[in-house]
């Protein structure tokens, strides 16, 4: 029989998906929050919450007895574990068992069997499934590892062997910097699944990754709801995946969809699972299996029709798989759109702060968009930096770009730094369109992709004005409401009406000299020109700018001296400035070397007085489970160290003064 009620042991996006399924079906859902998530939008959609404990992951969402405590106490019948945290972990699914709960996942013996990347594959390589040539054995001396490297051919690549999502892998093409790699991947690798031992590949140079969602039951019935490409990858870790993959040939799809059936069967596996394979030239490799719901699950869901989590909970109630193979059908093409709170130009290093202005994108047939947060939220250094994903669909690849694209447009977020932008770039580069990738398409694409964003144009600059005038104090002083010379507006004496306002934005600034009119409207001068404007406000920052026969709907915020406009998807961030004022140094203080993101100090590599090279290690910030090593960017003395390890930073903060050598 179905169960009654589900603790959602996560957060965010995937708890709110789960909910979602949870109460279509009736079943009662329990959220579980960390400190730091009192507020948030998974706990606000569940039935009822229950605090487990601290901001930090490992005293919370992955404290094993907090959850057990948090089920028995609000009287689940069962757990669904989401993605990360503790999704693959075995004595998870076995502490449920042992409480008489139901885990949705696979048994602890499967996820042992493919939660360590190394057993996975020795266990593949017996079932004939063709592997990437590597090292997967148990001695992690350093010396031994960057043997084994050596033998494998550079480059190569290192990976966590507990865990997945990009954390603790390192490609490595030179053998002088393999153990400073090898360091890294192993720092992370232990701060994100608590174990950091690696394995040793050989790294394909033009690879894609195409994977094979599986079902299976406990009768023994096992399914594949077919490929999805997630080639598109920063850091090692998707941001862009779709349903069917590009140019796989039908005869590939079902070889690759039996071998990752057989893998699934092999280790008696139950519920919904994922296989993952490296494809180049025609052939393909096996990589891993994850023993979870996919964050990308909703592309599959797309193009069959079907809930995933639905299938999940029905599975772990105890019933067959809802379709046979031959009943399962796809229709269409998905690609879904992952949006983080990240800087590309700054190596995707995570950003924190509040969403001040959150603008999604309208859900449609055609349109799908699941998100936890809300505006006002707050992204936080704890936890994935995961704003939203937007999947959208059609009858072709061509369909589903192009409706991708505009929902890309209509995605509007302030307050923290983003991957808008760059999507925007993907979807719209010929070679992606074409289906002309591989997993290092951004990399080869950096140029373009990472390319300062386009002018304000003179809509952009009209909205800027409008929120300008509409935000302007009337009178300075109230002793006498009528006198022109209290009011800041255009007035003037013996001559036509105007104002001058100066607008900096990417660098640039851009005088404007305002003519209001008594109808709403405005002309003004701009870069040589002079326009004609009407704006209507539809809503407070909803604007509708119209200048000579074109209109436009803009969005325009006004915060703390900045104007914020956003034109179809672009964000121009335009400050107000004194174009009369002076303009003083804004350049950086020598020798201030600052942390470029917000996070912890775990590692500081000098001290007072030591001279060192440019790239030298300074200090290692672990950011989001990420570490970033900051370097010298010259050589130097050091001065000072303003900052130990364990502390927590912001973005900016000084951590060390690094002063020029003499002579």
């Amino acid at each position: 029989m179905m169960f009654t009620s589900v603790l959602i042991a996560n957060r965010g996006e995937i708890a709110c998906r789960i909910i979602r399924t949870a109460r279509r079906m009736g079943i009662r859902s329990i959220a579980v929050f960390s400190e730091a998530d009192r507020g948030a939008a998974h706990v606000a959609l569940a039935d009822a919450a229950i605090a487990i404990g601290p901001a930090p992951a490992r005293e919370s969402y992955l404290d094993i007895a907090a959850l057990i405590a948090a089920a028995r106490q609000s009287g689940a019948q069962a757990v669904h574990p989401g993605y990360g945290f503790l999704s693959e972990n075995a004595d998870f699914a076995e502490a449920c068992a042992e409480a008489g709960l139901i885990f949705i996942g696979p048994r602890a013996a499967a996820i042992r069997a493919m939660g360590s990347k190394a057993a996975a594959k020795a266990l593949m390589a017996r079932a004939g499934v063709p592997l990437v040539p590597g090292y997967h054995g148990d001695d992690q001396g350093p010396d031994r590892l960057a043997a084994e490297a050596a033998i494998i051919g550079y480059p190569v690549l290192i990976k966590a062997s507990a865990g997945g999502g990009g954390k603790g892998m390192r490609i490595v093409t030179d053998p002088g910097d393999f153990i400073a790699a090898l360091d890294l991947a192993k720092g992370e690798a232990g701060a994100a699944f608590g174990d950091d031992r690696v394995l040793i590949e050989k790294y394909l140079t033009r690879p894609r990754h195409i994977e094979i969602q599986v079902f299976a039951d406990t009768y023994g019935n096992v399914v594949s709801l077919f490929e999805r490409d997630c080639s598109i990858q920063r850091r090692h870790q998707k941001i862009i995946e779709e349903a069917p993959a590009p140019l796989i040939s039908e005869a590939q799809r079902l070889t690759m969809g039996e071998a990752a059936c057989a893998a699934a069967r092999a280790i008696d596996y139950v519920g919904a699972g994922t296989v993952e394979f490296i494809t180049e030239a025609g052939a393909f490799h096996f990589m891993e299996m994850n023993t979870r719901l996919q964050v990308e699950h909703p592309v599959t869901e797309m193009i069959t029709g079907l809930d995933l989590v639905e299938w999940q909970f029905r599975v772990a109630a105890g019933e067959v798989l809802p379709l046979t193979q031959n009943e399962i059908e796809r229709t269409g093409h998905a690609i879904e759109a992952r949006i983080y709170a990240e800087d590309p130009d700054r190596d995707f290093a995570p950003s924190t702060g509040v969403i001040r202005h959150l603008r999604l994108p309208e859900a449609s047939t055609h349109v799908r968009i699941e998100s936890g947060v809300r505006q006002g939220d707050a992204v936080s250094i704890h936890y994935d930096p995961m704003i939203a994903k937007l999947i959208a669909w059609d009858q072709d690849r061509e369909g589903a770009l192009r409706h991708l694209g505009r929902a890309l447009d209509g995605f509007e977020i302030d307050g923290v730094r983003n991957n808008l932008a760059l999507l925007r770039r993907i979807v719209a580069a010929p070679d992606f369109i074409a289906s002309g990738f591989d997993t290092g398409f951004i990399p080869a694409h950096e140029t373009a992709l990472l390319a300062p964003p386009p002018p304000a144009s003179p809509a952009v600059i009209a909205a800027a004005v409008h929120r300008w005038l509409h935000d302007l104090p009337r009178h300075e002083t109230a002793s006498d409401p009528y006198s022109p010379w209290t009011t800041r507006g255009a007035w003037r004496l013996n001559g036509p009406s105007y104002q001058d306002v100066g607008f900096a934005a990417a660098g640039d600034l851009h005088p404007v000299r305002v003519y209001p009119d008594d109808h709403g409207g405005f002309a003004f001068d701009h870069g040589g020109a002079r326009y004609r404007a009407t704006i209507i406000a539809a809503m407070p920052d909803r604007l509708d700018v119209t200048i000579g026969d074109a209109t436009t709907t803009l969005t325009a915020l006004h915060r703390e001296g900045l104007i914020v406009v956003f034109d179809h998807g672009h964000r121009h961030a335009l400050r107000v400035v004194d174009p009369f004022a002076a303009t003083g140094d804004a350049g950086a203080v020598e020798g201030r070397i600052v942390s470029t993101m917000p996070g912890r100090v775990i590692a500081i590599g000098v001290t007072p007085g030591d001279a060192v090279m440019a790239g030298a290690l300074l200090v290692t910030i672990e950011a989001m489970k990420v570490q970033f090593r900051i370097t010298a960017p010259a050589d130097g003395v050091v001065g000072a160290v303003l900052c130990a390890v364990g502390d927590l930073v912001e973005e900016g903060a000084e951590l060390v003064v690094l002063h020029p050598q003499a002579g």
